[in-house]
């Protein structure tokens, strides 16, 4: 049966759409269960398309819009249409910002909440998702004025996809989500990164960021992972804390362009994806 394609309906940093041919070089031939705890934008997911999956991720703003597209897509794109019909500009990026942050702090997860994120995304500056210490989104506008948010039939074939197969989405941290993962099924890390210098800040897309101590967790589960008979892939910046968080593992260096770096001259660097098959 020949697959739909699909493509991921946000932006997301560290997005994987440039690595999934070889992702998929790369992924188990068969696998149970597969099993994403950092879903992101899901490329890899919406590439692989597996019969049997679970997702995770601690950004309750992202799940809301899978969960959305799985109870009914076209209330989704109905209110994105409503949002597109009206011509963008600062004041109304602000005035959309504003009402997804109150829906943030009510924890209102419906479907115009995730039209909210959908829109805003395809109009904040360079597709960032930025919080505050209170959990508000606080990008500014990218000054564009675009047309359509959306490409509906995509999210219409995601939406069936969520719905026709069984894809579990979950909200948690990384650990506990790969807590039934038995021997035999296939897990990919697309973790947040590890700074490229020493200087840099670890991410923070939630208001909790991703710390050392997490990336040293995420090395113990991997290697707990592989103990136990999972399929385990992760992918990450080529720095030498990567390579010893998996030393022992297969690490392979491949090129990419980081386009969500606000800085041109920074787009350009080496990621690897580290396997124990």
């Amino acid at each position: 049966m020949t697959k739909s394609k699909m493509s991921p309906f946000v932006k997301w940093a560290g997005g994987k759409k440039q690595l999934l041919d070889r992702l998929r070089e790369r992924a188990p031939v068969s696998f149970g269960t597969y099993y994403e705890p950092f879903i992101g934008g899901g490329a890899f997911l919406l590439d692989l398309q597996p019969k049997n999956a679970v997702i995770n991720d601690v950004n309750e703003q992202l799940l809301n819009v899978y969960n959305q597209l799985k109870i009914g897509t076209e209330a989704v794109i109905t209110v994105v249409d409503k949002y597109d019909a009206v011509p963008c500009d600062t004041e109304y990026y602000l005035s959309i910002r504003e009402a997804y942050n109150r829906k943030i702090s009510a924890h209102e997860l419906d479907a115009e909440c995730a039209a909210m994120m959908i829109w805003i995304n395809k109009h904040c500056f360079n597709g960032l998702y930025r919080v505050n210490s209170k959990g508000l989104f606080n990008v500014p506008y990218n000054n564009k004025n675009s047309g359509s948010s959306i490409n509906a039939e995509n999210l219409r074939t995601i939406g069936h996809y969520l719905c026709e197969k069984n894809v579990e989405i979950r909200q948690g941290d990384f650990e506990v989500a790969c807590t039934d993962i038995k021997p035999g099924d296939f897990v990919y890390f697309d973790s947040p990164y590890v700074p490229i210098s020493e200087t840099a800040n670890f991410t923070d897309y939630t208001k909790e960021g991703f710390s050392l101590n997490d990336h040293k967790r995420l090395a113990e589960l991997f290697r707990h992972l592989d103990a136990k008979g999972v399929y385990v892939m992760l992918s990450n910046h080529n720095v030498p804390l990567v390579h010893e968080l998996y030393s022992g593992f297969n690490i392979d260096a491949v090129d990419v362009r980081r386009n969500i770096n606000s800085d041109a001259s920074k787009r350009v660097g080496k990621e690897v994806i580290i396997t124990n098959y």
